[in-house]
């Protein structure tokens, strides 16, 4: 009797509460798509900006990214452009693609650059968005970077210390054009999901693969806060561009 009330509790503290919006959904892509890696580039992304997380799926999906026949087009590639169809009433699934046809979602989309091919676009009927303005305190920011990032690298010009000498400083990182990209969702590029977790965000750690160092767990806020830091770090002086003889 004791086991079945016990199960029954347990039951009971995983179903969502009523009038909870979920924060999971299903997305299935086109080959190409998926093929593309966009995937990988903006979900991390929509993630830190709203808390929900998209689980890719084949079929059943709560959200599909396709071609656009006869849906309104939210995106395109060249001369393919695709629609984001919803099925069911998954709330999750509504904020992207509430997130995916806004300034931000588009901007990010656009500063996706594919291995192979030309790059994401918003569709023809689309206006070009202005760039998104990088929030956050960067008092905190430094923080953050003292605690959890100095430890592999060099946070600013006059830091002092031990850093790992095969990882770029901040200023080196500063001087790529996708800066900007590249610390909004450092957390989704290795090696960092070996060993870090953004609080209700990223996937938990794979049992089988325990962290190869002290974990670290941030907020959210803690990575907004990071980029505006970056933000005021001057880009390092390279010197000339490297010339072969």
């Amino acid at each position: 009797m004791r086991i079945r009330i016990a199960f029954f509790v347990f039951l009971i503290s995983t179903l969502p509460l009523k009038g909870e919006e979920p924060r999971e959904f299903t997305l299935s892509l086109a080959d190409e798509i998926a093929e593309s890696g966009l995937a990988d580039y903006i979900l991390p992304r929509f993630a830190l900006k709203t808390g929900r997380r998209a689980t890719i799926v084949i079929d059943g999906a709560d959200a599909r990214l396709e071609a656009a026949e006869g849906e309104p087009p939210i995106m395109a590639r060249g001369d393919d452009v695709y629609a984001l169809v919803l099925e069911g009433e998954n709330e999750a699934a509504r904020r992207f693609a509430d997130w995916l046809g806004s300034e931000i979602g588009q901007n990010t989309l656009a500063a996706f650059q594919p291995a192979d091919g030309v790059a994401f676009g918003p569709p023809p009927e689309v206006s070009v968005r202005t760039a998104v303005k990088i929030e956050g305190d960067a008092d905190l920011g430094r923080e953050v970077a003292e605690a959890h990032c100095a430890r592999c690298h060099r946070i600013a010009p006059e830091m002092r210390g031990m850093t790992l000498g095969s990882t770029p400083s901040f200023a080196a990182l500063k001087t790529l054009p996708d800066w900007s990209e590249r610390f909004s969702a450092f957390y989704a590029l290795n090696p960092h999901p070996s060993f870090l977790l953004v609080e209700g965000i990223s996937p938990p750690f794979d049992p089988s693969r325990p962290p190869p160092i002290v974990p670290v767990e941030v907020t959210p806020e803690e990575v907004e806060a990071l980029l505006a830091y970056v933000a005021g770090v001057a880009a390092a002086d390279l010197g000339a561009a490297i010339e072969s003889r």
